[in-house]
């Protein structure tokens, strides 16, 4: 007996749609609530505070890296598949994670939690594409990323409580059951794959020097002085398109780099997601250092832009393939301007409204990223995109971060922006006298980014307008 549609969702879209919005919630939840429990890590474990760090990097450098290849694998051997031994193996080293006795041993189930979180993104989104009616793929994703946003509300305050008053491990075991239940949901949908490739081998020599590639520039980033990073990145770079340029069935096709649309929003879609890492950053600190509120007045405080991000997926989804990139444009030149008023704040009501109008804009627009950029390629290589396009969104998050001016030098670099007269001081400067993290280079990198996204708009959406104009305009005259 064929089970009925609900509100007109067919029961594989809803399996699909269940198993991304968990997954993606899974992944989210384990980022934003180990933060705040990493000193008590340390504390426990008695690491060294050199490898401290690594908990995190470890982690991001795995899953930005491994997305390329992990896109493709979905593409090639199913993408229910590749989602439910991501969700396992995420599940797993999560356990792992939580039963760690020694900091390297935590590094190392940080690596292998990774690896399966490169997994889930790609291959849940390709999964869900593939399994909406054409036209319908986009709202389905933005619910699914709507609901994963929650994580962005409720992680850093459930991280730090758990780390409190029960214990760091606690954080790990929390995302255990939400590994499970991606796997079960995943099992559930239909499978796909890309059917013209079905007899095509996994393209080796790409996925080795694009993993080595985005290894070498994730470290650049966190390290914009080491220069050997950057000539790696840009050697395993060379070497990965001319590898791409011979394989009969390459890893990543190099046609997808001339789809502008394409392009232009994962580009852009990098630069909301580093300035929506810079604006989790610095809210709090300026709340409390800046401000002297304590931990659960700015968790409060905080939770209203974290909210906002949340509601980006649904907005996101409701957009138009033809309108992504103007709306693109608009939301990174509204986040600009609001950071920017964010940064000359003098007072924290103006601080924290003006930092929740910047995750709103931030929210769709990273929405967007991911909605957008699946409706532009072919649902044949939905995983291959979304892997890219998540790659980059990963390994350049980190660069959010360095452009606040976050640890540079005792408080110079972008902090120092902020002069020693007016509206800025108060954020600017700690009561003690210290200089805090700067939202000035990520409200920049916004309006660079609107102007760059909407000149993109002018070249391919307005003479598709006319052209379609025009079509219009000969159908009438031969009726």
């Amino acid at each position: 007996m064929s089970v009925p549609p609900v509100n007109g969702v067919r029961p594989p879209v809803r399996w699909a749609q269940a198993a991304l919005a968990v997954g993606a919630f899974c992944v989210q939840l384990d980022s934003f609530a180990l933060n705040p429990a990493l000193p008590v890590v340390r504390a426990d474990l008695h690491g060294s505070p050199a490898v401290v760090p690594w908990v995190v990097s470890g982690y991001l450098l795995a899953a930005g890296a491994l997305m390329p290849a992990a896109g493709r694998l979905a593409d090639l051997y199913g993408r229910r598949r590749m989602l439910t031994l991501g969700a396992v193996l995420f599940g797993v080293s999560a356990a792992l994670c939580a039963l760690a006795p020694t900091l390297p041993f935590l590094v190392a189930a940080r690596v292998a939690q990774g690896v399966g979180g490169a997994l889930i993104m790609p291959a849940g989104l390709a999964l869900l594409t593939n399994a909406s009616p054409p036209g319908q793929g986009r709202r389905a994703t933005g619910r699914a990323l709507g609901l994963a946003g929650a994580a962005t509300v409720c992680g850093p305050l459930l991280g730090g409580v758990l780390a409190q008053s029960a214990s760091w491990r606690a954080v790990f075991w929390l995302t255990v059951p939400f590994a499970a239940a991606t796997a079960w949901w995943a099992r559930r949908a239909d499978e796909s794959r890309d059917a013209s490739a079905a007899q095509s081998p996994l393209d080796v020599a790409g996925a080795w020097t694009a993993t080595g590639a985005l290894l070498c520039l994730a470290r650049w980033l966190e390290h914009v002085g080491g220069w050997g990073w950057a000539v790696g990145a840009a050697l395993l770079g060379a070497l990965f398109v001319r590898a791409e340029r011979r394989a009969p069935a390459p890893l990543v096709d190099l046609a997808l780099f001339r789809n502008l649309p394409y392009v232009t929003l994962t580009a852009a879609g990098a630069v909301a997601n580093a300035a929506t890492v810079a604006l989790l950053y610095v809210l709090p600190s300026a709340l409390q250092q800046g401000y002297g509120w304590g931990a659960l007045g700015a968790g409060v405080a905080f939770s209203a832009p974290a909210a906002a991000l949340a509601v980006g997926g649904p907005v996101a989804g409701r957009v138009r393939p033809g309108a992504a990139v103007p709306v693109m444009a608009s939301c990174l030149a509204g986040a600009g301007g609001a950071l920017w008023v964010a940064e000359a704040a003098t007072a924290p009501s103006v601080l924290v409204v003006a930092s929740t109008g910047a995750a709103v804009a931030l929210g769709v627009a990273g929405g967007l990223a991911l909605t957008g950029t699946q409706a532009v390629v072919r649902r044949e290589r939905a995983g291959e995109a979304s892997g890219v396009t998540k790659s980059v969104l990963t390994v350049t998050a980190g660069l959010g971060l360095a452009l606040t001016g976050a640890g540079a030098g005792g408080g110079t670099g972008a902090g120092g922006l902020v002069g020693p007269d007016g509206a800025g001081d108060l954020v600017g400067r700690t009561a003690g006298g210290g200089v805090l993290p700067s939202l000035a280079l990520p409200a920049v990198g916004c309006l660079l980014g609107a102007v760059l996204a909407a000149a993109v708009a002018v070249v391919t959406v307005v003479p598709g307008r006319r052209a379609a104009g025009r079509g219009r305009g000969r159908r009438r005259g031969r009726g």
